[in-house]
């Protein structure tokens, strides 16, 4: 062994060993095994800045650090301190936790890495061996948004529905336990939390015909303690609690045939001083409320926000942010829990800017509205009633037929799942923003299918129209911000314009700063209290993902885990092209005051080619049949109108057309390793021949449409 090898393997023995110990004048004390995590210890986290020890920092997940030595004053200084390559290029979403010099994180695929937070020395690594076929389950790419720890355990949630409970020290895995059934189209996208011993888990799949529900397993052992389902079941069985019953009562039709949806699939919060845990709820599926629910009814608790016993699952209360959601605007989004004033009186309040666009403040103890605005452009409703807490819609809202403006927000959702944050020095909370509309329109003779999202909506309706001046208009209208929003006052403070939606997640610190990255591929830093920019750094891709910060003997770092991916450039086409067309590099990126290193150079990109166009004998009425399919099956991974974002290939540029390689990968799941299964149990030979005309005749549009502007220039 090399002397350099054998020094690496020194240092990771010793972090091993000693998990990072701290000196005691920072007021850490020294681990006695890794991730030495417990309830009291995440309650005392303010004693122990230098840690992230769970997803938001502290229980109340405000994602807000004490730390100040990098500030507003020496945020220019900011330079690279390491940086860790990963061996994948799908989308990545993950906060990490850092425990006693160890940080611990998820890439996409759900694995797993633990590095010494201090050099990025890889510690050990965890591949859970998703099946590469499962991806075909997620809506919004395969990306992981985190880890727990606990008691020595590192905690994941795997795309294919296990938690997995790993020794910290080596990664070998402690217990698994599967969640969901594998016969449903279930994923675990979002990261578990710990509360009281118990891991509490949800999962995703509201667009697959699903069931919502959440789990609490106990993380020493991985035995299921309870679960609480969100929607109710078929009627003509036992409901598992009583509240469901109650709920039952708010649906119609056969809805349990579908699922049902209100999946839990992020927001999970627990508040150690009520001894409640708040979830939040996703839409129902179909998206149509024809199809769900179709003699009406409010459809609990899809869209809602709803209170439970962390001992036991049992349900406390509940606020429903949207009554018969038909939208996709789910309450998944990040929760925030703060003590405030409101007019002389202290209140335990819940924050929350779900898809919707309004703002809520809620009281966390028995769920009373106190306010509601919008946070940023919306024309779906004009507020909030509330005497009853329901939005007062306009008459766009309902899928009002004919051809009317887009609904803003759309599915994208005014803010998602990238995580906001709150400081309680400036009084603000900073949200990553976007303005991205949609055409609602109920399909016709909708049937669900087992292998396609099933929104109930008309998808080719959706769709990029191909005229240039109608698209230009649409693009236009595009945009994303980092909105500073006073949630006492209910207004903005302040607001960075972006040219596109899907910028990243936000950390807030006490030196006055926020940090967020950007979908154009750049990590910033702003004065917290005016919204001044101070520092900005090339990431060379798209940063999504929340950051965090930590301190190992003295040294501030700020850490920010960066790839592009996710359900906007999936799926949306040429609008993901508004936010900047950036390439996925996948990796950790670690800052600090006067850091030396630096990110190896790009290769120039290469411009998709000007392709010969191909034969395409098939009829209109084919090419309709094939777009109609492509964008109910294909959109969703190869984007809009076949325009892929760059992060999955670009099927008009597929040698596949030209060929019967085409069928192979499409009907018989000659990809399915890369998430590519088959399609042959819904999809004929004529369905995909028909898809293939509809790509080559996008294909053969694109190309002429790229001649012309390079004749015109």
């Amino acid at each position: 062994m090399g002397r350099g090898k054998l020094l690496s393997f020194v240092s990771v023995v010793l972090v091993l060993m000693c998990g990072g110990c701290r000196r005691k004048d920072q007021g850490q004390p020294a681990a006695s095994k890794p991730a030495d995590v417990n309830g009291s210890r995440i309650v005392a986290a303010d004693r122990e800045p230098g840690n992230w020890m769970t997803h938001g920092r502290t229980y109340s997940e405000q994602r807000f650090s004490p730390l100040k030595q990098i500030n507003d004053r020496n945020v220019s200084q900011l330079r690279l301190a390491w940086s860790y390559d990963l061996d994948t290029h799908r989308g990545q979403e993950a906060t990490p936790l850092v425990v006693d010099g160890v940080m611990y994180f998820t890439s996409a695929w759900s694995k797993v890495f633990a590095l010494n937070a201090r050099t990025g020395a890889l510690l050990w690594s965890y591949d859970p061996k998703v099946p590469g076929e499962w991806g075909v389950n997620a809506c919004c790419d395969v990306v992981n948004r985190g880890v727990a720890v606990w008691n020595g355990k590192v905690f994941v949630g795997t795309l294919d529905g296990r938690l997995i409970a790993l020794d910290a020290a080596t990664g070998t895995p402690v217990w698994k336990t599967l969640t969901v059934d594998r016969n449903s189209r279930y994923t675990i996208t979002g990261a578990p939390r710990v509360a009281k011993g118990k891991v509490i888990v949800g999962n995703g799949g509201g667009e697959f015909g699903v069931r919502g529900y959440v789990s609490a397993y106990d993380a020493g052992t991985g035995k299921l303690v309870w679960r609480f389902y969100t929607v109710p079941g078929n009627p003509s069985k036992p409901f598992e609690s009583p509240i469901l019953a109650q709920a039952a009562k708010t649906w119609s039709g056969d809805w349990w045939k579908s699922g049902g949806g209100g999946t839990v699939w992020d927001a999970i919060v627990y508040d150690p001083e009520l001894d409640l845990l708040y979830i939040g709820t996703g839409n129902g599926t179909p998206w149509s409320e024809k199809y769900r629910s179709p003699k009406g009814g409010d459809n609990l608790f899809t869209c809602s926000i709803v209170a439970l016993r962390p001992d036991t699952g049992e349900y406390v209360w509940h606020y429903q942010e949207d009554f018969a959601d038909d939208w996709d605007f789910d309450s998944d989004e990040q929760m925030i829990l703060a003590d405030v004033s409101i007019q002389g009186r202290p209140r335990k309040v819940l924050l929350q800017a779900p898809k919707n666009g309004f703002f809520y403040v809620i009281d966390r103890t028995n769920g009373t509205l106190i306010s509601a605005k919008p946070f940023t452009y919306i024309n779906w409703a004009t507020g909030v009633d509330m005497k009853t807490g329901r939005p007062l819609e306009t008459a766009l809202a309902r899928y009002p037929g004919g051809d009317p403006a887009p609904v803003v927000p759309g599915p994208l959702g005014a803010h998602s799942w990238q995580p906001m944050s709150y400081s309680p020095l400036t009084g603000l909370v900073y949200i990553p923003v976007n303005n991205v509309g949609f055409k609602y329109k109920s399909a016709e003779n909708f049937e669900p299918k087992k292998l396609a999202p099933n929104y109930g909506i008309d998808v080719v309706a959706a769709g990029m129209p191909q005229d240039p001046n109608i698209k230009k208009a649409i693009l236009d209208t595009v945009r994303g911000k980092l909105v500073a929003w006073d949630p006492l006052e209910q207004k903005q403070a302040w607001v960075v314009e972006r040219p596109g939606p899907w910028n990243g997640g936000t950390l807030s610190t006490s030196g006055n700063l926020v940090f967020e990255g950007t979908a154009g591929g750049n990590f910033e830093a702003y004065r917290a209290n005016t919204g001044e920019k101070l520092w900005s750094f090339a990431a060379q891709t798209g940063v999504m993902a929340g950051p965090v910060t930590y301190a190992i003997d003295g040294e501030q770092y700020v850490a920010v885990l960066a790839g592009w991916g996710g359900v906007f450039p999936l799926a949306t086409g040429e609008v993901s092209f508004q936010s900047g067309r950036v390439r996925n590099i996948s990796r950790m990126l670690v800052f600090k005051l006067g850091g030396t290193a630096n990110l190896p150079a790009l290769e120039p990109r290469e411009e998709p080619p000007l392709l010969p166009p191909l034969p395409n004998r098939a009829s209109a009425a084919t090419v309709h049949k094939g777009e109609q399919l492509f964008q109910r099956y294909c959109a969703a991974c190869h984007g809009d109108v076949a325009v892929s974002g760059g992060v999955l290939p670009d099927l008009r540029y597929s040698s596949a057309l030209d060929g019967d390689q085409w069928f192979s990968d499409v009907l018989e799941g000659m990809l399915k390793s890369e998430g590519m299964v088959s399609f042959a149990k819904e999809l004929s030979h004529d369905d995909a021949a028909s898809i293939r005309s509809y790509v080559i005749f996008r294909r053969n549009q694109t190309m002429a449409q790229k001649k012309l502007a390079a004749a015109k220039n």
